[in-house]
């Protein structure tokens, strides 16, 4: 199932992305009678399995239920949020996730390449998350090396610590992209990632989430990224360093996740940084990221005058 928030009448609202249209679960929800949904995506994965089941019984009664052809919105034209908007804490991230990414990262830098032995984290904050079609803000006071890095991203759905091997995946809602966007030149001025990756508007999510019982297993998905229509970055997550359940395990280790917690799960090679030579983002720029099984996150670079 894929589920998105966006913006009907004004309001933030929690949809089911069905093909090319939209549907208002919680409305369409009353008026079949499948149940009581939320209003908002934190609610729904909050409610569990309860939830995300009438949910589904909801979108498969709509699309042969006359009383609620009301409900349903063309995608075209209609303005996606970020899935979980308003987000009270910060999104988790890995860093050098990828071997050839540390391969071009240690070639930029002029460095031995060093493969990590346990997962690096960082963090973006909540004022740095946009929605698809949001514009990314390129700020020259700021940076002159501004980059793009598309990534699965997990989405937590019940309170978990400690988790294990065996365990890890089931913790997980579903899955996003994420588009980690970087400021190169701040992030090598302040000797650690999270000042360069965690301006405003540097955290593209969606364009929707993709519940883990259809995305399957996360490993062997294509990802990539496009900007201006041409390849920059291609590869797939069954090239990362620690999958998905590596990342869980060790991110819980001792910390206690949350239902609606984002994790971004690293980047693959062919970002700005290890071009020769290298070609950041400029005004105008549209970058697409998109990962197989989800869609595409479109994004425009905006300078700030």
């Amino acid at each position: 199932m894929k589920l998105v928030t966006y913006l009907k009448d004004g309001r933030e609202t929690l949809g089911a992305l069905h093909g090319d249209k939209v549907l208002a679960l919680a409305a369409a929800a009353q008026v079949i009678g499948t149940g009581v949904l939320p209003q908002t995506m934190l609610e729904l994965i909050t409610g569990g399995k309860s939830a995300l089941g009438i949910a589904k019984k909801t979108l498969a009664a709509a699309g042969a239920d006359s009383r609620v052809a009301a409900l349903w919105t063309p995608l075209a034209g209609t303005r996606l949020r970020a899935p979980l908007p308003n987000m009270r804490k910060n999104v988790f991230c890995v860093g050098r996730n990828y071997k050839a990414h540390i391969e071009e990262g240690a070639r930029a830098h002029g460095r031995e390449v060093m493969f990590p032995k346990v997962p690096e984290f960082f963090s973006k904050p909540p004022t740095a998350i946009i929605g698809n079609d949001d514009a990314i803000r390129l700020d020259a006071r700021h940076t002159q090396q501004l980059d793009y890095e598309v990534e699965l991203a997990i989405v937590i759905g019940t309170q978990c610590r400690d988790l294990t091997i065996e365990g890890a995946l089931d913790a997980v809602f579903g899955y996003t992209i994420v588009n980690d966007v970087s400021a190169r030149d701040a992030q090598r001025a302040h000797g650690q990632w999270f000042k360069g990756k965690a301006f405003d508007t540097f955290c593209p999510i969606g364009p929707c989430i993709v519940t883990a019982d259809e995305f399957g297993d996360p490993s062997g998905h294509r990802l990539s990224t496009r900007v201006n229509g041409a390849i920059r970055q291609d590869s797939n997550t069954s090239d990362m360093l620690f999958d998905c359940t590596h990342i869980l395990t060790s991110l819980s280790a001792g910390v206690t996740l949350e239902p609606g917690d984002v994790i971004a799960t690293g980047t693959p090679s062919g970002v700005a940084l290890g071009m020769t030579p290298q070609q950041w983002l400029k005004d105008g720029d549209v970058v697409e990221a998109e990962v197989e099984g989800i869609g595409v996150l479109r994004n425009r670079v905006g300078a700030v005058t």
